[in-house]
């Protein structure tokens, strides 16, 4: 997996397309194009039977260049980064920051692939594109070092995180609407990396620590999650629709088929970004103490809220084998 900084400075992982698959893909479509190729200059020559020879070297030239810049220039321009052969391979071009390429990129590749990648300062062998592309960390060749845009590999597992069960169905609706935008990247990293390794603590320690990273991120997001929402479905539910609205820039499926509304029962329906009741700011609780008012000031509202024994607040990190990141 690579990271890809997007617009909103959130980082994304991706899978980047390598030289093998992308070698692939273009011999595909290296084969449409010399067919295509062929074809006009077959018809051009019916066509033209008394014609200049330097006329007919010209009119050659141009066609020449007009199949193996225009066939990718056309393709990556109207289906947003997706020829036939990459198509093939489930690989798709996109800019550098996650978005959509346009057409003064696809006009970049096909030029830059024409003239130096894979045509004439190549000899029409490869070599430049193979040589740039297997020594760059991101299997760029020059055309996608000149336009800012890498290749990546569509067809990926579609599950909500990686390594993590999809997110609970009941939340979507709650999710959708939640205001992400100050969900610093170190924060989100840490909550991913203690749901991966929550099976792997002890029950008081997995408890502490999950009510202290909700209380974390739900200082950041708003609206408060619905009440009596668990600390790690509510984690997993804002890294779920976090990483949902990424893989959409992308093209990707949200939320991996789940769907966007239903009843929740064990968690009544998602209430609106108003006022709910809050007894007081008690914290034997992790999530009814928090009510959808402004977070508290202390950090950890739900650390205090073991399952089997109440934890102090105000106790140092606990020794154990996840430490998020500073």
């Amino acid at each position: 997996m690579d990271r890809v900084v997007i617009g909103e400075a959130v980082e994304l992982d991706v899978r980047t397309a390598r030289l093998p698959s992308r070698a692939l893909g273009f011999a595909l479509d290296a084969l449409i194009m010399l067919a295509l190729l062929f074809a006009v200059l077959l018809v051009t020559e019916l066509l033209g039977a008394e014609v200049d020879d330097a006329l007919t070297a010209a009119v050659g030239l141009a066609i020449t260049v007009g199949v193996f810049v225009g066939y990718p220039l056309l393709w990556e321009t109207l289906t947003r980064g997706r020829s036939p052969g990459k198509y093939a391979m489930g690989l798709r071009v996109v800019r550098t920051d996650g978005g959509p390429i346009v057409f003064r990129h696809a006009l970049a590749r096909a030029l830059a692939g024409f003239i130096v990648d894979f045509g004439l300062l190549s000899f029409f062998t490869g070599v430049i594109g193979i040589v740039v592309s297997a020594s760059t960390a991101r299997g760029q060749r020059i055309g996608d070092l000149l336009a800012g845009t890498i290749v990546v590999r569509e067809r990926l597992p579609r599950t909500g995180l990686p390594g993590l069960p999809p997110p609970d169905p009941r939340l979507a609706a709650w999710a959708q609407r939640c205001e992400l935008a100050d969900l610093p990247d170190d924060l989100a990293l840490a909550a991913r990396q203690f749901l991966v390794r929550a099976g792997q603590l002890a029950p008081p320690m997995r408890a502490q620590l999950g009510g202290r990273l909700a209380a974390d991120v739900a200082a950041r997001v708003a609206p408060p999650p619905p009440p009596g929402t668990p600390p790690e479905a509510y984690l997993l539910a804002v890294l779920g629709e976090r990483r949902r609205r990424e893989t959409a820039r992308l093209g990707g499926s949200p939320w991996g088929g789940a769907p966007g509304s239903g009843p929740a029962a064990p968690y009544g329906s998602a209430p609106n970004p108003g006022p709910a009741p809050a007894p007081a700011r008690a914290v034997a609780s992790p999530w009814h103490g928090t009510g959808a008012g402004t977070p508290p000031p202390s950090p950890t509202p739900w650390s205090a809220a073991p399952v089997e024994s109440p934890a102090p607040s105000g106790s140092s990190e606990p020794s154990s084998g996840f430490a998020p990141p500073g």
